[in-house]
């Protein structure tokens, strides 16, 4: 366990970490982490304020994790709760006060809120003490609640939250909820971005960005854990990966309406055309200032490359469209990319993305099944798709299943 002056001086370094996330998903994963570590906590929840209502939007358990095969995360169903006093989340957060409870199943029967045992029973997991925190911003508005549980001691045992503790938490929620705050404001940037794209062409919707997105970082991250990639060359990278992610089509901002929006196939000269939307998309940022802009370019460019070398747009130079030299094919255009060419996270969001596109339901589709999409994305190892990459799809199916319940399409097509 650290000492109070060890969790004062770790509280300045976090400040300083968590001003340079900016992905609104794993700044809360790492505030979660931190949290956690920082109080010795075997587990914790974080709710995201969501009008009236909180949102649970991430869990942690070190006891169940252990009970997984390595590699593995746990999965987690979002949902919402009111903020009333009925609940221990919703009664901090109308009533802007933690609570520090020794031991959840002996709460007194005349308290307005209650625990609910569910998860536990469900689970086979014993929640014993729990510290639950308001997360205000410096305009002191709630912005979600922190909940830590099960406070440990050096042995493991299981003892109540220090409540000495309490004013280094309650200054952490602090740094959290303005670090939440800035997330939230870049997310919304991007998703305007994305709901730009939208008016030109109804495909591109916030939820399949999200989806997208989230696919992307968990193909990520387990291709690095089979490369054995560096933990902190991992969390760097993906922060900028889920939100370059997010705007791989964005290109299409320049498209015509009359070929975005043809209700029927399009022409070879269409198609052609349509095509250009990845070049576009890597033009908008040309003259990288960040990670984030550097890997946009990347993925806007490359996310229709085929590992086969069948894909669009090959080798060009983004900024006139032009083929590079010594890349040009018969015909005279680029020739395409293939294998290891292809950039990474072009290889990664291509696969993300076909996986969203035929599992979703659209104006002009209905959504494949799942064995169909399965089965395609299996024949299409190491002809459309990266081998590794399709072991790492299959190897994370059930949390990508459950990331793509995470952000559902508000208004499916039939």
């Amino acid at each position: 366990m650290l000492s109070h002056t060890q969790k004062l001086n770790r509280l300045v370094e976090f400040g300083l970490e968590i001003s340079h996330v900016a992905d609104l998903d794993l700044l809360l994963e790492k505030v979660l982490s931190e949290a956690r570590f920082l109080f010795n906590a075997d587990a914790g929840s974080i709710y995201i304020k969501e009008g009236e209502k909180l949102r649970f939007t991430i869990s942690q358990n070190e006891t169940l994790q252990k009970r997984l095969p390595k590699g593995q995360k746990l999965i987690y169903t979002s949902f919402t709760l009111p903020i009333n006093n009925q609940s221990i989340a919703g009664y901090v957060a109308n009533n802007d006060q933690a609570l520090n409870i020794p031991d959840v199943y002996q709460l007194r029967p005349d308290l307005p809120f209650s625990f609910n045992k569910e998860f536990d029973r469900m689970s086979d997991y014993h929640t014993q003490s729990m510290l639950t925190i308001p997360m205000k911003n410096t305009r002191n508005q709630i912005v979600g609640v922190l909940q830590l549980i099960n406070a440990q001691d050096d042995q493991g045992k299981i003892i109540p939250f220090d409540a000495e503790d309490e004013p280094i938490v309650k200054h952490f929620a602090i740094y959290a909820a303005n670090a939440i705050e800035r997330a939230q404001m870049t997310r919304d940037t991007i998703e305007r971005m994305i709901r730009m794209a939208e008016l030109r062409d109804p495909r591109e919707t916030g939820p399949h960005a999200n989806r997208v997105a989230a696919f992307s970082v968990e193909l990520y991250e387990a291709y690095a854990q089979k490369k054995n990639l560096p933990q902190k060359e991992v969390e760097c990278t993906r922060d900028a990966l889920r939100m370059a992610a997010m705007l791989h089509d964005v290109g299409k901002v320049a498209i015509s309406d009359t070929i975005l929006k043809k209700p029927g196939k399009l022409s070879d000269d269409e198609y052609e055309i349509m095509k250009k939307h990845t070049i576009h998309g890597a033009r908008l940022f040309i003259d990288p200032r960040s990670d984030f802009d550097e890997f946009s370019a990347i993925v806007a460019l490359n996310h229709h490359e085929r590992w086969d070398g069948n894909g669009y747009p090959g080798h060009v130079d983004p900024a006139s469209g032009a083929p590079l030299p010594g890349y040009q094919g018969k015909s005279g255009k680029a020739r395409g990319k293939r294998e290891e060419e292809i950039p990474l996270f072009g290889r990664i969001v291509a696969l993300a993305d076909v996986y969203d596109a035929l599992s979703s339901a659209r104006v002009y589709k209905k959504a494949w099944s799942e064995e169909k999409v399965l089965q395609i994305i299996e024949e299409e190892r190491g002809k459309q798709f990266d081998p590794q990459l399709v072991d790492c799809f299959f190897a994370r199916l059930d949390m990508i299943r459950s990331l793509a319940s995470k952000y559902p399409d508000k208004n499916p097509a039939e």
